[in-house]
């Protein structure tokens, strides 16, 4: 860094791994004169997993990477009663029975397994942390929606949920696998269907839905 620089104040970012797709944050750095010192100012902001878009669309059936959202995981303490009572006051969001979801303008809430739920979109009210044991979840999951004629047949490949409508109709959420990679299934539309893993197995998400989705649409050309 030369004078000049440290002498007016100095702004870059910092990647924090090898790979700017798989980095939880980037750092944002500056150097900024104070009484005659340079001090080191620096802010954390999340970054995807993933780079944000589609990623291959065949015989009308699409791969998508969703953007980041707020994930806050909420554990009420004795009973769920309170928290359903805050959730609703600050949210407008119903408490989601097992395998389902509620939403509203101001987010979604999903089952996430034995008293577990997670806040998507929206920022927790302060509130809830008194009924409830708060978690941002944020850069820890990526999501993928596979949408069109062909997901259910591409995630059958790939999935142990029966998909069919009258087993797993919209709203649906499941905790289950994917090729054996822990993940969340929602079903948001008729042949639409959200999908979370883990940050680190977010490559090969991809990858094993690439394939079943070619895999599939090459059977349709038939």
């Amino acid at each position: 860094m030369d004078r000049i620089g440290l002498e007016t104040g100095l702004s870059w970012w910092i990647t924090c791994a090898e790979s700017p797709h798989f980095a939880r944050c980037a750092t944002r750095c500056s150097m900024i004169p104070k009484e005659g010192a340079v001090v080191a100012d620096v802010t954390l902001s999340a970054q995807n997993a993933l780079p944000q878009g589609d990623v291959i669309e065949r015989a009308g059936t699409a791969i998508r990477v969703l953007p980041m959202q707020q994930m806050t995981s909420m554990m009420p303490g004795a009973g769920a009663d309170a928290l359903a009572t805050v959730l609703m006051d600050e949210h407008g969001l119903a408490l989601p029975g097992v395998g389902q979801t509620s939403t509203s303008a101001g987010g979604r809430c999903l089952w996430f397994g034995h008293r577990q739920y997670l806040l998507i979109g929206v920022s927790p009210a302060h509130s809830l942390s008194d009924v409830a044991a708060l978690t941002d979840q944020s850069d820890g999951w990526s999501t993928v929606l596979l949408e069109g004629p062909l997901a259910r047949d591409v995630l059958a490949r790939l999935c142990p949920l029966d998909l069919r409508a009258a087993h797993f109709a919209q709203g649906a959420v499941a905790r289950t696998e994917i090729r054996h990679m822990m993940a969340c299934v929602t079903r948001v539309s008729e042949d639409g269907f959200r999908l979370m893993v883990f940050r680190s197995m977010a490559e090969t998400l991809l990858d094993e839905l690439r394939h079943g989705l070619l895999s599939c649409a090459a059977r349709e050309n038939l």
